[in-house]
């Protein structure tokens, strides 16, 4: 296509030829080719050069877009694989962001204001998905499992306290805090693992330490479609301290009297070479565990 290209803008063969520092006949065949491909010539030949016919016409349009997509595509994956990309996307569940993503991005923005910040307010689940299709940079996620490390770099940045989500009709809703081992009889709701990888994992860890394993009533396709099916139920939940700032009448939030169940909230970002854009926000994040 940019040999077609430079006959066209040439109106010759040789010139396109001496340009692009190939031979006529390298040209000549690559065009025959191409002609081929369209099913009727693109250039008419005469002794002043050549010149579009019809369909060459229509190629030059319809390609003049798509090779200039091209050349941008490339040079921004060049730029990416260099580490030199500005751009930064942010997956992001806006519970946890004003606690621990905010503050960065703050920071961000005082040290390195030539970044261009985009954030995508994505479930876990969709921000991995995201990761794995380069639709994102880097992802804020909460207690995915060791399964992640083995795609992506990741690295722990707060380990916060654990809430046990009631019905204000539960038997315990009066109680400041709530042990796991008062839970046994009741069922909870767990997370779809599209929604939340790993969620019934640990819960179901958890309560193994607290001598039973817990029955799950349903899986919840969001966090608001777990909180109302707390209610609908009549179920229990065990979400991180910032969940506990979606507001859903009906609801209260409990602590965990069990101090050994924490909730790890972590950052995932794609193997390797980081952008500057990456390891900017990196290093403005926490670098240490918070109890």
């Amino acid at each position: 296509m940019r040999s077609f290209f430079a006959i066209a803008d040439l109106g010759s063969l040789s010139k396109a030829a001496e340009r692009l520092r190939v031979s006529q006949s390298t040209l000549t065949r690559q065009m025959q080719s191409l002609e081929h491909d369209v099913g009727g010539l693109l250039f008419e030949r005469g002794p002043s050069g050549v010149a579009l016919t019809a369909a060459g016409h229509v190629l030059r349009e319809g390609m003049g877009p798509v090779l200039e997509s091209f050349d941008r595509v490339v040079a921004a994956a060049r730029r990416r694989a260099r580490g030199q990309s500005v751009d930064l996307r942010i997956g992001y569940m806006p519970s946890a962001a004003q606690d621990f993503l905010n503050p960065a991005l703050s920071l961000l923005r005082s040290r390195h204001s030539e970044i261009k910040v985009r954030l995508l307010d994505l479930s876990p689940g969709e921000q991995i998905t995201a990761l794995r299709k380069g639709e994102v940079d880097i992802a804020l996620l909460g207690h995915p499992g060791p399964f992640l490390s083995r795609e992506f770099y990741v690295r722990k940045i707060a380990s916060v306290p654990v809430r046990v989500v009631l019905s204000e009709s539960h038997r315990r809703v009066g109680e400041e805090s709530i042990h796991l081992k008062d839970l046994k009889e009741d069922v909870f709701v767990g997370a779809a693992e599209s929604d939340l990888p790993g969620h019934n994992r640990w819960v179901t860890a958890i309560c193994r330490k607290a001598g039973f394993r817990p029955r799950f009533v349903a899986d919840a396709e969001s966090l608001t479609h777990g909180l109302s099916t707390v209610i609908t139920e009549n179920a229990v939940s065990l979400l991180p301290i910032y969940a506990s700032k979606t507001g859903v009448p009906g609801v209260v939030f409990k602590p965990l009297a069990d101090s050994s169940a924490h909730w790890e909230l972590v950052v995932a970002w794609q193997r390797g070479k980081v952008s500057s854009a990456v390891q900017a926000l990196l290093e403005a994040l926490p670098k240490r565990p918070t109890a």
